[in-house]
């Protein structure tokens, strides 16, 4: 009887630490000190070459919906006021999910990061790709839906 007892609470410390590693959710982002995103009218998003979900055109609609002249794919074309770089990760669990999205505008004339955004969550808090998309672009241009 004390043996079971013992396992019991054994067990259930062991899920509730378990359990507790399981749900991270966070969303970051980080403004360069001398960086005036306000100038910022035209930006082009490049494409993720292992992209194959077509996170870049996520990008660029949420940009477009902000009020940016916004284009889109591998080749920068001349006078834009900044490009956007991302790199996505995927996890699975029961299914194919985003677990991380971090997405960085940089300066087209340096390719120097003027700003950086990150998203992070883990299955139990999961979101879609375009919440993922929402919540970086809201946390770089302090704009929110």
């Amino acid at each position: 009887m004390k043996y079971k007892l013992f396992f019991n609470i054994g067990l259930l410390l062991i899920i509730t630490i378990l359990a507790s590693g399981c749900a991270v959710n966070h969303a970051t982002a980080t403004i360069d000190p001398k960086a005036n995103l306000a100038n910022i009218k035209s930006i082009h998003v490049t494409k993720f070459a292992p992209d194959g979900r077509g996170i870049n055109t996520l990008i660029a609609n949420k940009l477009k919906q902000i009020g940016y002249q916004v284009t889109s794919g591998v080749e920068t074309p001349e006078g834009v006021d900044a490009i956007v770089t991302y790199e996505d990760k995927w996890m699975w669990d029961l299914s194919m999910y985003m677990i991380e999205l971090t997405i960085k505008i940089r300066d087209p004339e340096n390719n120097f990061p003027l700003a950086v955004g990150n998203s992070y969550h883990t299955s139990l808090t999961r979101k879609t790709p375009e919440e993922m998309v929402n919540e970086v672009i809201s946390s770089i241009f302090n704009k929110h839906d």
